[in-house]
């Protein structure tokens, strides 16, 4: 499991208001087109997610919906992989309807660990995506890989089947920080994985962790200089937090203090500078012209459709934006997507929820986001807006000018509550 990429946040305090449940016409233009609240002049650039669920191993930390192969197959059971991509192509040609038309700008498949899936199932897999959507020609298309799972030449591979971009979950040099994170693969195992990505790909990414169980700041920076020594053109890098409804959310390990994971992140922003990678998102730093440009189209609330087992998608509509998620356990969503049936949650984006959904993404970004934008995506007018932006301008966690909004260092820092300036009333 890499983390490249934004997953759905929860909605605080718990379930998203204003539910309802699936309709029996999710697919159906119609249900979707039918007079609203909203008033969208343009429809925003579509991306496709597409969700490999399966994992060599759970790692304790991680709350995306991955599963570990080993613990629910029969010994020696290989991965479905036939069955799990029909599944998918039946799952994209169900929803061909809500995006009839539309270019799809770039490809995300992620996971679980998706290079488990051989060369061959991913040619294929993007095979049937361009037999049936409006590929941009030069569309990215991105991969998450583990070095636990890194074979001579299977980088290679997948490059060869279409995949542009590739996202390596290193977490970490170290082996012992390795060995604490659950982590699969060892130092020597990500080194190369590491080598044989850069030797295949123009672009591609390192997902890196910091504030690790027993990290050092010499620690922290051994990590980083190991990295920036491959000359990256992307690193992503995170925080370790205890999510819930994970193995370290019940049995949490002890953390570096709160001043030494700052202290880390500020040496992190300081070593990509000199490396000349710049920090364009909270997470997330790049070389010019290597911007991960899947995840910029949900930073700027862009639409995405997404396919696979409990994948989260956003559409946008003459009068409404809408979310639909499928089902999450992969035998089940399986079963539900041959049937043309896999979404489980399909609803409308409250009006009043719209400006916060808006900011959890666009403020992430270091140069913020254009007013027109927040107009044009949301369907709302500026007003709704107002009262939030001026107090957080009094807070001094913004900046405005020339028609932008975006972050101030304080902001940057301080972003959760920045983003709460526009939570919903009720």
């Amino acid at each position: 499991m890499s983390a490249d990429r934004p997953v759905p946040l929860p909605w605080p305090g718990g379930e998203r208001p204003g539910a309802e449940a699936p309709s029996p016409a999710w697919n159906d233009p119609r249900h979707w087109m039918r007079p609203g609240t909203l008033q969208l002049q343009s429809l925003p650039p579509l991306s496709l997610y597409i969700h490999l669920p399966w994992c060599l191993k759970k790692c304790p930390y991680c709350d995306f919906n991955s599963h570990e192969w080993n613990a629910t197959a029969a010994p020696g059971e290989p991965l479905p992989e036939a069955a799990y991509l029909d599944a998918l192509r039946a799952d994209l040609e169900a929803s061909l309807p809500l995006i009839w038309g539309r270019t799809v700008h770039s490809v995300f498949i992620g996971g679980g660990t998706p290079s488990l899936f051989s060369p061959e199932a991913i040619d294929r897999l993007l095979g049937d995506v361009r037999a049936r959507v409006r590929l941009e020609a030069d569309a990215e298309i991105t991969l998450e890989a583990n070095p636990g799972t890194f074979e001579k030449a299977r980088f290679k591979a997948f490059r060869q089947a279409g995949v542009t971009r590739l996202s390596i979950g290193v977490q970490s040099f170290n082996d012992a920080h390795l060995k604490a994170l659950g982590r699969v693969h060892d130092r020597a195992q990500a080194l190369a994985a590491v080598e044989e990505a850069a030797g295949a790909f123009d672009t591609f990414n390192l997902d890196l962790m910091y504030a690790l169980p027993g990290q050092t700041l010499a620690d922290n920076e051994e990590d980083v200089r190991t990295a920036l020594a491959f000359a990256p053109p992307h690193l992503s890098v995170y925080h370790l937090t205890l999510e819930a409804n994970t193995l370290f959310a019940k049995y949490p390990p002890e953390l570096p203090p709160e001043d030494d994971a700052w202290a880390m992140l500020d040496r992190i922003t300081e070593l990509t500078g000199q490396a000349g990678l710049q920090r364009y998102e909270v997470s997330a730093y790049a070389r010019d012209g290597h911007r991960c440009v899947h995840n910029l189209n949900y930073w700027q609330f862009g639409d995405y459709l997404g396919i696979g087992a409990g994948a989260h998608g956003k559409l946008s509509f003459a009068h409404r934006v809408a979310r639909l998620v499928r089902a999450r356990e992969p035998r089940l969503y399986m079963e539900r997507a041959l049937a043309g049936d896999a979404v489980v949650s399909a609803q409308d984006v409250r009006r009043a929820d719209l400006p916060f959904e808006f900011m959890l993404n666009a403020l992430r970004l270091r140069e913020g986001f254009a007013l027109q934008d927040f107009v044009e995506r949301t369907g709302l007018p500026l007003s709704s807006i107002e009262p939030a932006l001026k107090e957080a301008a009094a807070q001094g966690l913004i900046e405005r000018e020339a028609g932008r909004v975006c972050p101030s260092e304080r902001g940057f820092d301080f972003l959760s509550d920045l983003q709460a300036l526009f939570l919903p009333e009720n």
